[in-house]
């Protein structure tokens, strides 16, 4: 009969933060895999777990991961835990659930402490519909083009960010989002627990003045619907320069009414009494 995973979230900073059953889990597995068995030793000495651990991390995931199916097939029961947190949120957790469904092996999450959801939900921004990133990559090149790609996503935004990477990450997101609202959560459930509520080029400011510490997660404004439908209109050709091009090309009056005032958002109706008016010189 094979084991089951249990992926067990720890607390991200406050050890009072874990949970009855996490702390009872923890205590019937048969093997614990950790992200970093000397950071977790911390937390199962203070709660007197003796199980024995394994170290399961983003360099050794591959060979770990077979190693940890072959102990799940052959009936051993392991739990996943991160250095803090949820386990699979910017983690190799996430493959090893992959390997243990492709084999047919049981999974149960337990709920517990989440750092992107707690600095949401304490942030002030929208809530409704945001969308995680994780951590951006140290390539200025490849960091660029992740940013670009969401510049224009109208949800809140999140990443996590390390200190010695902050400020390289600021400035570029300065640049590509411009100057949004921005919340800097550090150090989260802690004895020095801070939200800095600003601008992005206000934060750049303070950052090249103050030496970030601790781990962030960084919450951002998306961008304005409005103001993205306005630059997109602004964009497109005038409606006279549509009905001349696809005059051209022989589309009849009809057609060619429907088609330009579909492509500027614009009724129907005054797209047509504009034909009327230069039909003769298209």
């Amino acid at each position: 009969m094979n084991g089951k995973l249990y992926l067990c979230p720890t607390p991200i900073g406050n050890l009072n933060d874990i949970t009855y059953r996490t702390l009872e889990t923890l205590k019937s597995v048969d093997l614990i895999a950790a992200e970093d068995t000397r950071v977790s030793a911390k937390l199962l000495n203070h709660f007197d777990i003796k199980v024995p651990t394994t170290s399961y991390y983003e360099h050794n995931k591959r060979e770990k991961g077979n190693y940890l199916i072959e102990k799940l097939l052959s009936g051993t029961n392991i739990a996943v835990i991160t250095d803090a947190g949820m386990p699979g949120i910017s983690d190799p957790g996430e493959d090893l659930v992959k390997l243990c469904i492709q084999n047919g092996i049981e999974i149960e999450a337990l709920p517990g402490p989440c750092a992107f959801a707690t600095a949401l939900v304490a942030s002030g921004m929208p809530t409704g519909r945001f969308a995680f990133e994780g951590f951006l990559t140290v390539n200025k090149k490849n960091r660029l083009e992740h940013l670009q790609s969401v510049r224009n996503d109208t949800r809140t935004l999140i990443f996590y960010e390390a200190p010695h990477k902050l400020l390289s990450t600021l400035r570029d997101m300065l640049e590509v989002f411009g100057n949004r609202k921005i919340v800097l959560a550090r150090e989260l459930t802690k004895k020095f627990e801070e939200y800095n509520r600003t601008t992005l080029q206000d934060a750049v400011t303070y950052y090249e003045e103050t030496s970030p510490k601790g781990e962030f997660v960084l919450i951002i404004e998306g961008a304005d619907a409005k103001k993205l439908e306005e630059e997109y209109l602004n964009s497109l050709p005038s409606a006279e320069t549509l009905l001349k091009k696809y005059s051209a090309e022989g589309m009849r009056a009809k057609e060619l009414t429907r088609r330009v005032a579909d492509e500027l958002k614009q009724p129907r109706r005054e797209i047509y009494d504009l034909y009327l008016n230069i039909k003769d010189t298209l």
